[in-house]
């Protein structure tokens, strides 16, 4: 279940495709060409035919991401991951709760599917958790989780680039560790609170990155993406 960082700086960046029709997606990924390798479809997409587009990547050779942050009793965790891994995604997200990880971990067993925990979303921060009834910090909640993940053999962990070091000194070398909350110097932040650039990501512990908008909404989506990949390299 161990998900060492990849050697190809190219399978570092995911790319987020949060668009409304799998049409859009699928003209996005052609214009992307061979700049991207990596893809996330989330459940926007996934309502919208975007599993059927998970088949056609991966078929490409490509590999998908698919954001599910399943949260569920374990048996049906564990369904869904089944499912998962007949669908050939190469990362699924699991919210990191001890039991629905451990179903799942169970679930995923003899598969190449890495499984992700998902510790605090990138969208929150400290007022959000009290505002949910949390009675910690997101970074105390995001080590919590993180250590957990560990325990149980989690292929690697969803976490803010800002909390990217301090997983990775828990969770050791060998696991992933997923940030979104990416934006390269210069854009807006969006909806997300916790951010970085690309570089700082990398440099901090992440093993992968997921950008979207900063891509996805760009003019020339392709050489944004170059650039991105170009900036993680200077590492």
């Amino acid at each position: 279940m161990l998900a060492i960082p990849p050697k190809d700086v190219r399978e570092s960046l995911i790319v987020a495709l949060d668009l409304p029709t799998a049409q859009e997606a699928r003209v996005l990924v052609e214009t992307l060409g061979e700049e991207v390798v990596f893809y996330k479809i989330g459940f926007q997409l996934a309502l919208a035919g975007g599993l059927e587009l998970a088949r056609d990547l991966v078929r490409s050779g490509r590999k998908v991401f698919l954001d599910m942050k399943m949260l569920d009793i374990d048996n049906t965790v564990a369904r869904g991951v089944e499912s998962a891994v007949k669908l050939g995604v190469h990362m699924l997200t699991i919210h990191a709760y001890p039991g629905a990880m451990k179903a799942a971990v169970e679930a995923a067993t003899g598969s190449e599917l890495c499984l992700l925990g998902v510790t605090v979303l990138t969208s929150m921060d400290d007022d959000d958790l009290r505002a949910a009834g949390y009675s910690v910090s997101a970074r105390e909640l995001v080590e919590r989780r993180a250590a957990q993940a560990r325990d149980l053999r989690m292929g690697g962990i969803v976490c803010s680039p800002l909390e990217a070091a301090i997983v990775r000194k828990i969770v050791g070398p060998d696991m992933a560790i997923v940030t979104p909350g990416i934006r390269p110097a210069g854009a807006s932040k969006g909806d997300q609170k916790r951010v970085m650039t690309p570089k700082e990501a990398i440099s901090g512990g992440a093993s992968h990155i997921v950008v979207g908008r900063p891509i996805t909404a760009a003019e020339d989506p392709a050489a944004s993406a170059r650039a991105i990949v170009d900036d993680m390299h200077a590492v």
